[in-house]
């Protein structure tokens, strides 16, 4: 069959000559060759629609070779050839295959896209499938949809097992409403609250800052196992309350429960960031002699921050140069925080050699090693850094912060300007700044001076916790907790500066950085500046 070029069509000519091919796999494949010739081989739009005719035509070999050539595929052709192979009962698994490669490109599902593959899950019988997606369904907002009633509907029930996955991803995200909303579907679902699942409440509420109602959960358990009890007292530790973290692992203790190598963790954590030396330290002996527990690297890092961070810096070095086995680079990279907390920057630099000949690679290391030599005022010392990493194409990890609000996450980087409300951001941002500094608030000078390939103050008064906070006081009532996840360790400035914002907007907030949470509330935060 020859096939004849219509130009009446307001699409380019090559996609003109599929939609005459239709789903014939030999004219399908002379086309592709022709739009190959033509230049068109790589237009996403025209792969696309080639993608569902090859599917269309029944060669699922000749569809999986098209795919493995279509550069960045969007949500729009993973969706279309999802739901192209869950229309065929012998491509269904193939929907599970693709949806597979969505989730692994970072691709955003659309509801579309669930009914599909929820479809596929169905026909193939897949309920363990089924249960996986759901979990899914639930993390990207669409629990209320009727998506949501077609998987009830072919009897893919939400259990515990469901529950703890979609739980553990909103306490990776800090999604807390989303979080909440799982709690109260599980109960009213009448789920049992099982140790599992109790757990794993307990995990999303502590890492999404709320400690009354994870202490709730845990109290409401029938049965607590050592993992239930370690869970609830590192929730206090990275949450700030160290001595609550103690009391309770005397209480866990004193219930019989044996103690394990993460309890131990948890535990020294939270004496590190509470200044509990003391208490660390016999809890450290304890593991040792009492449970016959042998420290590792994990429990090493901890004791090394806790007396670096209360200021006892040649202890804390006297007891790396007694570990056996070649340190590993985080007890360094303790040590050295440690140095640049309390200024030591003789000690620092020594520090820095030994991490840097571990991991020469790692540009974080340069950073706080850049930040070590500015504080100390040796600025020839920073450019000599800074020209080490350029040579070795190194870069600062980009900072970034995620609000919650109505069920979306909302992401700001510094000096961000893709939102489309940016003008009204920045405009209050502005606003909030100039009370701040209207009532004490002034930039901290350190954290200006060491802000490497940054642009200085500027970048400084908009680092992305500010623009997120921002954003969660304009679009939020007056009451309404502001909670903020942030991917790096919070700066001195942004700690200071939303000491005076809790003030000025009379809410709390919660912030979570990479190493701890941070609860500011009237112009004071839940670390004590201890941190």
């Amino acid at each position: 069959m020859e096939i004849k070029q219509h130009h009446k069509h307001p699409y380019s000519p090559a996609y003109n000559l599929l939609l005459q091919a239709g789903p014939r796999l030999k004219l399908l494949h002379q086309v592709h060759a022709h739009a190959i010739v033509s230049g068109y081989g790589c237009s996403r739009f025209l792969l696309t629609k080639l993608l569902n005719l090859a599917c269309a035509a029944g060669s699922i070999s000749y569809t999986r070779q098209i795919f493995l050539i279509v550069p960045n595929p969007d949500s729009f052709l993973f969706t279309s050839l999802i739901r192209s192979t869950s229309k065929f009962h012998n491509f269904s698994v193939y929907s599970l295959y693709f949806y597979t490669r969505m989730v692994l490109s970072n691709v955003a599902p659309s509801n579309y896209t669930f009914t599909s593959v929820i479809k596929s899950c169905a026909d193939l019988v897949a309920l363990r499938h089924g249960k996986i997606i759901h979990g899914h369904v639930l993390v990207n907002g669409f629990g209320s949809d009727v998506l949501f009633d077609r998987m009830k509907e072919i009897g893919v029930e939400p259990n515990s097992a469901t529950f703890v996955s979609v739980l553990s991803a909103c306490a990776h995200l800090g999604a807390f409403i989303l979080g909440c909303w799982v709690h109260e579907y599980a109960v009213g679902n009448g789920l049992n609250l099982n140790v599992v699942l109790g757990t794993s409440l307990i995990n999303m509420y502590t890492r999404c800052g709320n400690l009354s109602k994870a202490r709730e959960v845990f109290d409401s358990m029938k049965e607590r196992n050592v993992v239930a009890w370690t869970a609830m007292i590192s929730g206090y530790g990275t949450n700030g309350y160290g001595s609550q973290a103690v009391e309770l692992f005397h209480e866990m203790r004193r219930n019989g429960l044996l103690p394990n190598s993460i309890t131990f963790v948890a535990v020294l954590s939270a004496c590190a960031h509470a200044g509990l030396v003391n208490e660390g330290r016999r809890v450290f002996e304890s593991m040792r002699e009492e449970y016959r527990l042998v420290p590792e690297v994990e429990h090493h890092v901890c004791l090394v921050d806790m007396l670096g961070r209360a200021g006892l810096l040649d202890e804390a070095y006297n007891f790396i140069k007694e570990i056996h086995e070649e340190p590993a680079p985080a007890i360094w990279t303790a040590m050295l925080g440690a140095c640049k907390m309390h200024k030591n920057f003789g000690l620092g630099a020594q520090v820095a050699e030994h991490l840097l000949a571990s991991e020469p690679e790692n540009p974080a290391h340069y950073v706080i090693l850049s930040n070590i030599y500015a504080l100390a005022g040796r600025m020839d010392q920073v450019e000599m850094v800074r020209d080490n990493m350029i040579r070795k194409c190194l870069k600062k990890q980009v900072g970034y912060s995620t609000i919650d609000l109505d069920r979306k996450t909302y992401l700001f980087s510094m000096g961000d300007k893709s939102h489309t409300e940016t003008n009204e951001i920045y405009h209050y941002l502005d606003q909030l700044m100039r009370k701040c500094r209207e009532t004490g608030y002034v930039t901290v000078s350190d954290s200006v001076m060491h802000e490497l390939e940054e642009e200085g103050e500027y970048a400084l008064g908009y680092h992305s916790e500010k623009l997120a906070i921002a954003f969660g006081l304009l679009k939020t009532s007056h009451g309404t907790v502001i909670r903020i996840v942030k991917n790096l360790r919070m700066c001195e400035d942004c700690h200071s500066a939303i000491k005076y914002i809790s003030v000025i907007s009379n809410r709390e907030i919660i912030v979570r950085d990479k190493l701890r949470f941070h609860h500011f509330k009237s112009g004071s935060c839940s670390c004590l500046d201890y941190w």
